[in-house]
C-alpha cells in the first residue's frame, strides 16, 4: 500500500485527544492543511480540573487552557470552533458542519468524546447541573456561592470529587448512589467501604444502594429527588453525575461501525482514512478482544499522539495502540490513582499499607494476572507497580505478600 502523506487532515473534536492529533502531526513534520473542528467557542482546555480546582475557585477559567492563543495559532490551524459536526460520507471522504459548510478530507481523526448522561425530567432546570463543560462548572460554582443543600446522584469519579469540594466549601451535601459503596464499581468495596467512611466523616450523608426515581420540582426549578423506595430528599441544587454517552449520532450512515463508541481496529483505525481517538474511541480490549472504550484524561492524549503517528507512517506501517491507563482523583485529603483497569478484576489484594491508615496499595488481579494498581496517598510507590500492570504479570500470594 501506497504511504503518500494526505493533503488535508481534519479533526473533529477539539479537546485533548484531537489538540494531540494536531498539534502531534506538526511536530513530527506535516506541513499541509490541518483542520481542527470543535463545537465549544473556547480554545481546547482540560477537563479534569472542573470536578476539582476550578469547582472550587481554587482556579480560574484561564487556567484550564491547554495551550496558549499563540501556541495554537503557531500550529497553523484552519481552526473551526463553535462548529459542530452534523454526517460523515466515508466515500466522498467530506464532514459536514452544522452551517452545511462541507470540509473535505484524506485522513479523518474521530475526537468528539462524550456528553454527561441526564436524569429524565431535568430539562429547563436551572438548579439541575452536570459536570462536563467549562460552562457546566461555572454555573455548579456560582449555584455552590449560596451554600444550598447539593445532592449528587452518582458516586462515581465526578460525582465523589463534587461532593468532597462542596462540603470543604460549607454546603450540605447528600451523595446518593446505586452502588454499594462510592466508587465501588472502580475501587472495589474496601476501598470503596473506607472511601465512604472519609465522606461520612466530612460530613457528606452517603446514601448506598439507591437509585433516583425522578426529580421534584417547582415553579421550573428542582426541590428534591425521589428514590426508588419512595423517600425524597429536600435539595436547593442537583449534580447528577451517572455516567456519560459518547458523541457518535453525527455518524449514523457513515459506514462507520458505531456501538457504545467509535469502533476502531487495534491500530485506532475505523475506516480506511478514518481514525478514532480519546473517550469516543472503542478497539481491541487487550484481554477479551471485545471493543472497550476508557474515559481517561491521559488516554485521550496517548491515544491523539499514537493517531498522527500511525496518519503519517500509513496504514500498512501503523502499530498496535497499547498503554496502561491512568486516573486519579483528590478528595479530601486523598490522592488516589489508578494505573490499569480495576473493573476487570476478580479479586483485590492490599500489598502495602491499610485502609485504617488511609495510605495504600491495592493490586487488582483477573484471571491470575494483574489488570491494575490503585494507590492511595502513596504516589511515588505506586510507579514500582506500574510494570506489573504494563505486563499483567503473575498474582501470586507470594507477589502480594
Amino acid at each position: 500500500m501506497s504511504n503518500i502523506l494526505p493533503r488535508t487532515v481534519v479533526v473533529v473534536g477539539a479537546s485533548a485527544a484531537g489538540l494531540t492529533a494536531a498539534e502531534s502531526l506538526r511536530r513530527q513534520g506535516y506541513a499541509d492543511r490541518l483542520v481542527l473542528v470543535g463545537e465549544e467557542t473556547h480554545l481546547p482546555y482540560d477537563r479534569p480540573p472542573l470536578s476539582k480546582q476550578l469547582l472550587s475557585g481554587e482556579w480560574e477559567t484561564d487556567r484550564l487552557s491547554l495551550r496558549t492563543p499563540e501556541a495554537v495559532a503557531e500550529l497553523g490551524l484552519d481552526l473551526r470552533l463553535g462548529s459542530r459536526a452534523v454526517s460523515l460520507d466515508t466515500h466522498a471522504r467530506e464532514v459536514t458542519l452544522d452551517d452545511g459548510s462541507p470540509v473535505r478530507y484524506d485522513a479523518l481523526v474521530v475526537a468528539t468524546g462524550t456528553r454527561a448522561r441526564r436524569l429524565p425530567g431535568a430539562e429547563g432546570l436551572a438548579n439541575v447541573h452536570v459536570l462536563r463543560t467549562l460552562e457546566d462548572a461555572v454555573a455548579l460554582r456560582a449555584d455552590l456561592a449560596a451554600l444550598p443543600h447539593l445532592v449528587v446522584v452518582g458516586g462515581g469519579f465526578v460525582g465523589a470529587e463534587a461532593a468532597a469540594v462542596a462540603r470543604r466549601l460549607g454546603c450540605e451535601v447528600t451523595l446518593v448512589t446505586d452502588t454499594a459503596q462510592p466508587m465501588g464499581d472502580a475501587l472495589g468495596d474496601e476501598l470503596g467501604a473506607m472511601l465512604r467512611a472519609v465522606h461520612a466523616e466530612n460530613g457528606v450523608n452517603v446514601i448506598t444502594g439507591s437509585r433516583v426515581e425522578r426529580l421534584r420540582t417547582e415553579s421550573g426549578r428542582a426541590t428534591g429527588v425521589q428514590l426508588v423506595d419512595g423517600s425524597v430528599i429536600d435539595a436547593q441544587s442537583v449534580l447528577v453525575g451517572i455516567g456519560a454517552r459518547p458523541n457518535t449520532e453525527w455518524l449514523v450512515g457513515s459506514g462507520l461501525t458505531v456501538t457504545d463508541g467509535v469502533v476502531c481496529d487495534a491500530m485506532l483505525q475505523a475506516a480506511p482514512g478514518v481514525w478514532a481517538a480519546g473517550d469516543v474511541a472503542a478497539w481491541p480490549h487487550p484481554l477479551t478482544g471485545q471493543p472497550a472504550r476508557i474515559e481517561h484524561r491521559t488516554n485521550a492524549g496517548e491515544q491523539g499522539l499514537a493517531v498522527a503517528r500511525s496518519i503519517l507512517l500509513g496504514p500498512d506501517r501503523a502499530t498496535t495502540f497499547e498503554s496502561v491507563p491512568y486516573v486519579w482523583s483528590d478528595q479530601y485529603d486523598l490522592k488516589i490513582q489508578v494505573y490499569g483497569r480495576t473493573r476487570e478484576a476478580d479479586e483485590v489484594h492490599v500489598v502495602e499499607g491499610s485502609t485504617d491508615e488511609r495510605r495504600l496499595i491495592a493490586l487488582y488481579g483477573r484471571a491470575g494476572r494483574v489488570c491494575a494498581a490503585v494507590g492511595v496517598n502513596m504516589v511515588r510507590s505506586l510507579r514500582g507497580y506500574r510494570p506489573q500492570v504494563a505486563e499483567g504479570a503473575a498474582l501470586t500470594l507470594g507477589s502480594v505478600a
